[in-house]
This record gives structure tokens, sequence and C-alpha cells, in this order.
């Protein structure tokens, strides 16, 4: 297994969020592709918001980086209660090599042990089959439809 690492996002890293919001990879997103000038205002602010890891942060994003390649962008949302929401997208010409199942899982681990969160959900949309088995090897369970979506739920472990 290749080994991923989480980092935060810089300016520098503009060209490659840009490559990997588009095409297919964001089909069932429900937003076209980046141009190059939202790839630029996506990770200015990134690395301001995710800069210091506080309670205070409403939303945490990575970078999923194999090989000093960002391929990947993973976001972390707090929401009230001590529950979060698991984001993800990949490049396209990554897909099925384990990366996100490795990515959401390194996320899970930052939202229980760093941030301190109770639950994680995530939804998928129906057709995006693969995105739902990612979310179930990195252990979360299908709660059904909601709306147009599946939703997932994962606590956090009492052991």
């Amino acid at each position: 297994m290749i080994t991923l690492a989480l980092r935060l996002l810089t300016p520098a890293d503009a060209s490659a969020v840009l490559r990997i919001y588009s095409g297919a990879s964001v089909a069932f997103l429900g937003r076209p592709a980046m141009t190059v000038h939202e790839s630029e205002e996506y990770v200015a602010p990134v690395r301001h918001r995710t800069g210091s890891v506080s309670v205070s942060v409403a939303q945490y994003v990575f970078g999923v980086e194999v090989a000093g390649d960002l391929v990947g962008v993973v976001k972390l949302g707090r929401r009230p209660g001590g529950q979060g929401r698991v984001g993800y997208v990949l490049r396209e010409d990554c897909w099925g090599r384990g990366y996100a199942t490795q990515a959401v899982q390194q996320l899970i681990t930052f939202a229980f042990v760093t941030v301190g969160l109770d639950s994680l959900g995530a939804k998928v949309h129906p057709d995006n089959v693969a995105s739902g088995r990612v979310l179930e090897k990195a252990g979360f369970t299908p709660l059904g439809m909601r709306g147009r979506m599946i939703t997932y739920r994962l606590a956090a472990s009492t052991d």
C-alpha cells in the first residue's frame, strides 16, 4: 500500500486543485469543473482557515498527497453537538488505488482524536457506488436515502 499524507493547501496548489475539480471527478458533486480563478480563490483562504487546529474552526480542508503529487482534497466540516461532515474528491486518474479510503481513514482519526468529535456523517449520490464503498471500507454505515443522497454515519469508538 502506498502511503499518503494529508497536508494544508497552499496558493502553489491552485493548478493541482484545478485538475482535481475537473472531468469525471465533479460528476456527482453538484457543481461544474473549477475555473482557474476559482482554484486560485479556493486555495488562498484554505490555508488561513485551517492554519491553526482549534475548536473554533468550522471547516478543515486538507490536500491528499502521494509521493509529492497532490491527488485529492478531503474536508471535515464541524457541526453543532460534536458532529462532523466528511467530504472528499480525488483526481480521476488516481481512482481505484485506495487513496480515497486511506485519506478518509486519516481524516477520521483527525476528527475523533484531534478535533474531539463524537460522530461523522457523509452523503453520496446513489450512482456513485465507488464513493459509497470508500465510506464503508472506512467504517461508515449507510443509513438510507435522504433527499436524493445516501447518508452515512460513523460514531467515535467508545473502547
